[in-house]
């Protein structure tokens, strides 16, 4: 039995953008609301309930590695995460 992974909208910004942040996608890219979330729902399919644990881990080996990066970066992630629940939050038009 396969256990259902949850919705990228269903997760707080700070988890929604920590997960964004290891994502292979970059802000001089200028990524669709669509895109961005389906990005985060492929790493949330691919590693399940470990997904956040694993976030944690790379953006603490960024942050080593390229400090200098690793805030601009997150500020972005945390952008991003706002615009796609802000958006996933709006009601339906009839």
């Amino acid at each position: 039995m396969s256990v259902p992974t949850l919705s990228p909208t269903a997760l707080p910004v700070t988890e929604f953008a920590e997960i964004l942040f290891t994502t292979t996608l970059q802000e001089s890219e200028r990524p669709a609301l669509r895109l961005v979330r389906a990005e985060v729902r492929r790493c949330l399919d691919a590693h399940g309930g470990n997904c956040a644990a694993r976030a944690a881990a790379c953006i603490a080996q960024e942050a080593g590695d390229h400090p200098e990066q690793t805030a601009r970066r997150m500020r972005w992630a945390l952008r991003m995460a706002h615009d796609v629940l802000d958006t996933a939050a709006l009601p339906v038009a009839c």
